[in-house]
């Protein structure tokens, strides 16, 4: 049986939550360009990369987009959603969360990000984490977003551990995908729960610490 010794975190939807500034983002955006946008399509975007996100929004559109100008409509919709950024605050950590990572801290544990999101840096920031994980990698050291498990093979090197000894734990889809691909355990919260190849479905966070190799 393999052993864990490390954990490695996607962000959004497991750590915190920031769809809604997401969704208001790209809503100020397609508005901007006269394109529908509603929350049945922003549930499409769900850890999926930000110029993927933008092709999917730009179905709609009434034109075509040449490359630079997707390029420009990518940085002005993150800089919409950096600004949004800033109302987080610790606030936005549940105590069942912040708990959770303690206790398996006190267990041993290595814990780590691994995100698509170029902004998890801040976002752990404006939440009370900065300095907290052992190891971060996120949108910022990696070429191929999730289902490609470069994120997570990237943290699992930086923590010093083989992928069969870290948990990987996911609320989407394609990140149990990568999980699965890079050859790790997994733990699925909300969609990902109920994926084929999810090793652990959990409810709730602090379901992790049932987990019997917890």
């Amino acid at each position: 049986m393999d052993t864990i010794r490390a954990i490695i975190f996607d962000l959004d939807g497991v750590i915190c939550f920031t769809d809604n500034y997401h969704y208001q983002a790209w809503k100020e955006l397609a508005d901007a360009e006269g394109i529908y946008f509603d929350e049945k399509i922003n549930g499409r975007l769900r850890g999926v990369s930000r110029m993927e996100s933008l092709d999917i929004i730009l179905e709609r559109a009434s034109r075509c987009y040449t490359q630079e100008e997707k390029e420009q409509l990518a940085t002005r919709k993150n800089e919409s959603y950096v600004r949004l950024l800033e109302k987080m605050s610790p606030r936005d950590l549940s105590d069942e969360v912040k708990n959770t990572l303690d206790t398996l801290r006190q267990r041993g544990y290595k814990l780590a990000i691994g995100s698509s999101s170029k902004n998890t840096k801040k976002i752990l920031k404006q939440i009370g984490l900065d300095g907290y994980f052992d190891a971060v990698s996120d949108g910022t050291n990696i070429t191929k977003s999730k289902p490609d498990p470069e994120v997570f093979i990237k943290a699992a090197e930086m923590v010093e551990e083989k992928p069969e000894n870290c948990l990987v734990v996911e609320d989407a889809l394609a990140g149990i995908d990568a999980a699965y691909a890079g050859g790790f355990i997994s733990a699925g919260i909300g969609d990902a729960a109920s994926h084929k190849y999810v090793t652990y479905p959990i409810h709730t966070f602090s379901d992790l610490l049932s987990i019997d190799k917890l």
